[in-house]
């Protein structure tokens, strides 16, 4: 009995969610958590099985807790979410000092990215439309937190390591640091406002069966900017992640989301700054290059290819600007005219 079904068979029986029937598979695409598809006695289920370490970080078991309130609003809601499944008021269960969510098995697949349609960016932009439509408001004007990633000095240490990022971050840092300057102008210039957020509703976090969007991965579930979330969200499924921006998919995510939510914004093309949030995830692969996140070989060299691909999306977003915001520019205004 591999530890995979033991793991299983425990917390199953604990929640009395009958004997196991068959293996005990291994769902695939999780960066962070692990997943199972597991066939019981009562039914066909999918385990997720939290990454330790991240639940020992500071404030983790509260963000979760957070996450799983507004889960449920959602699903009050008649949202299409795929909700972890609640024993005895608890979505996260705990076995052996080791924690864990229990969903029904959804079935479908994730849309190839490359093979995004315009319907499906609707759906999308109608989906996220919904949920900030739930509970949006202006708050108090805040400090906001901004980017403050020294990649000068970043390059420093990487060409003392002689590491093999370093001729790449040398080649592009005028082009980083202008990046980080635009992305800090946009977040100073979001109005004040704050939703019921799901910033983590990428393409890879919605299953399609027969059709129908069913949105899976909430524990990222929040209270954030709803404009900037949009907008960053739009730009990924219109395909920018992968170097294959659609126009027509951009406008069809805006009509979606307006459709469902218009809280009469539409300065969307001021805001292109918002693109390049992908400078935080560019510092923390740096930084695995560089040994400062593990020492582990492997993590290095997933963080020599994470660098090379995230300058390569700012690249891509810095040259197709002019295209982005001609679509922005013509977005209906909020009288339909």
């Amino acid at each position: 009995m591999n530890e995979e079904y033991k793991t299983a068979s425990a917390v199953f029986e604990k929640y009395g969610l009958g004997e196991i029937t068959g293996p005990v598979e291994p769902v695939t695409g999780g960066l962070i958590h692990k997943m199972y598809k597991v066939q019981t006695s009562s039914g066909t289920y999918a385990l997720k099985c939290l990454n330790p370490e991240i639940m020992k970080r500071p404030g983790a078991l509260a963000n979760f807790a957070a996450a799983e309130d507004l889960e449920r609003v959602l699903e009050e809601h008649g949202l299409p979410i795929v909700p972890a499944l609640s024993f005895d008021g608890k979505k996260m269960l705990l076995l052996d000092g080791r924690y864990f969510y229990i969903y029904n098995w959804q079935e479908g697949r994730i849309t190839d990215p490359r093979a995004i349609t315009k319907e499906q960016c609707f759906t999308a932009g109608e989906i996220l439309g919904k949920i900030h439509g739930i509970d949006s408001h202006n708050v108090e004007p805040e400090e906001p937190e901004i980017a403050a990633v020294d990649f000068a000095s970043y390059l420093k240490k990487a060409e003392e390591k002689n590491s093999p990022i370093a001729p790449y971050m040398k080649d592009n840092l005028e082009l980083l640091e202008k990046a980080q300057e635009a992305l800090n102008s946009a977040i100073n210039g979001l109005p004040s406002m704050r939703a019921i957020d799901n910033a983590d509703m990428d393409p890879k976090n919605i299953m399609w069966h027969n059709g129908q969007a069913h949105v899976i991965d909430l524990e990222c579930l929040n209270r954030g900017n709803p404009i900037a979330t949009c907008l960053d969200l739009a730009l990924q499924w219109s395909g920018t992640t992968e170097l294959d921006f659609k126009s027509e998919n951009l406008k069809a995510f805006f009509d979606g989301y307006l459709n469902a939510y218009d809280n009469g914004f539409r300065s969307y093309e001021d805001l292109y700054g918002i693109a390049y949030s992908w400078v935080a995830w560019l510092e923390y692969n740096i930084r695995r290059v560089l040994g400062m996140e593990s020492e582990l070989e492997e993590e290095i060299r997933l963080g020599e290819a994470e660098v090379r691909n995230t300058i390569g999306r700012i690249k891509y977003l810095h040259e197709i600007e002019g295209e982005v915001k001609k679509v922005l520019e013509e977005l209906p205004s909020s009288n339909g005219r």
